[in-house]
């Protein structure tokens, strides 16, 4: 029988929303319905660019101010000043929530952050009738803003996080180990030589996706230039995203460079990218990871956010699937390092394989309506 399902998510940076998308594709391919909300769309323009501009601007321009308040806010007490002011501004700015559930009439709900998670476990705690309540955590880390005491279930991406979100208190069946989700092309097979044929890449030379660059490190086509150095006339695929200037910047540089630096703007088809190349280097966001992971690919991890990246950090590499560079200097070291060791980006590239779990979404909807 076909079921509805609604997924609440909120745009504080791409992720969450990713993630979101991925389950409901399952949804869908399941032959059930599915409906995406943002949170942060149904709210007061005002809370909405408090909300998710602040939250970019402290991982961006203050990162250490984000550890501290990161570290700070786990295990909180919750019946503090502040918690109940915080609650009370939530709850003003999110009513058009209660009406939109009551339109939908959802068979059950999924929530890919915290906030809206956190909010309909306060409502059924209350005694309010609400269908059952899921969490998708889209770390390989749990912190105590996504424990909540009436969601139904959590699923979640390690055996460790199973662990860990246990020790908080929640009864060990009530959480599931899926994996992070990640769209279906992800694990999709793909012909390399394709790929990088439509990039213009030469097929069988080493070829490193650039998608990060930050604080500490350097914007992206500092690092680019950096890597541009590196012996061996490696190519480098690096992703612009929205960012025009950043694109035109990489642009310029590439005219330098023919035939090394291949920059891209927006694009959707990022599976495609990351078949033609050896190495993706990247920040270790819980949904980029997880594409990486299902993709098979090596990682070079570089400007991590205090909190929950680095956490992603520590778990890519006691898994041996990615290294990690501290400055500039140090990804420029290891990345001509790891053009030179195909023997150890192949090791890299099985635990990736090893610690993937492309199926995550549709191991949720199995789940969720087929228990």
């Amino acid at each position: 029988m076909a079921r509805h399902l609604l997924v609440l998510s909120v745009s504080a940076g791409n992720g969450h929303l990713r993630a979101a998308e991925a389950v409901c594709a399952a949804a869908r391919a399941a032959h059930h319905t599915a409906t995406h909300l943002d949170l942060l769309s149904l709210v007061p323009k005002e809370f909405r660019k408090l909300y998710a501009g602040q939250y970019i601007k402290l991982v961006d321009k203050l990162p250490q101010l984000w550890a501290y308040l990161y570290s700070k806010s786990d295990r909180p007490s919750r019946d503090t000043v502040l918690g109940r002011i915080k609650r009370l501004v939530e709850k003003v700015n999110t009513r058009q929530l209660d009406a939109e559930i009551a339109r939908l009439a959802p068979d059950a709900i999924l929530c890919t952050h915290f906030l809206p998670a956190e909010l309909l476990s306060r409502h059924k705690g209350k005694g309010r009738a609400l269908p059952p309540l899921w969490v998708q955590v889209t770390d390989f880390d749990v912190h105590s803003l996504w424990v909540h005491p009436h969601v139904d279930r959590y699923c979640v991406a390690s055996d460790e996080v199973a662990f860990r979100l246990a020790d908080r208190g929640i009864a060990r069946e009530k959480i599931a180990v899926t994996g992070i989700p990640v769209m279906p092309q992800f694990s999709a097979p793909l012909d390399r030589a394709t790929c990088a044929a439509e990039l213009g890449l030469a097929p069988g030379q080493f070829t490193a996706v650039l998608m990060a660059g930050g604080a500490g490190v350097g914007s992206l086509d500092e690092l680019a230039r950096r890597l541009l150095g590196a012996p061996g006339g490696s190519q480098l695929v690096a992703l612009a995203g929205r960012n025009a200037e950043l694109l035109a910047r990489l642009r310029r540089l590439a005219k330098a460079h023919p035939g090394r630096l291949f920059p891209l703007g927006f694009t959707s088809t990022v599976e495609r990218v990351m078949t033609a190349a050896d190495l993706v280097i990247t920040k270790p966001g819980g949904l980029t990871v997880s594409e990486c992971l299902a993709k098979g690919k090596p990682m070079l991890l570089v400007s991590p956010i205090p909190g929950q990246e680095e956490r992603n950090a520590d778990y890519l590499l006691e898994s041996g699937a990615a290294l990690k560079a501290m400055d500039g200097a140090t990804l420029e070291y290891k990345y001509a390092r790891l053009a030179a060791d195909p023997a150890r980006l192949r090791a890299m590239g099985a635990a990736a394989r090893a610690i993937a779990m492309p199926g995550a979404a549709a191991a949720v909807i199995a789940l969720l309506f087929h228990p």
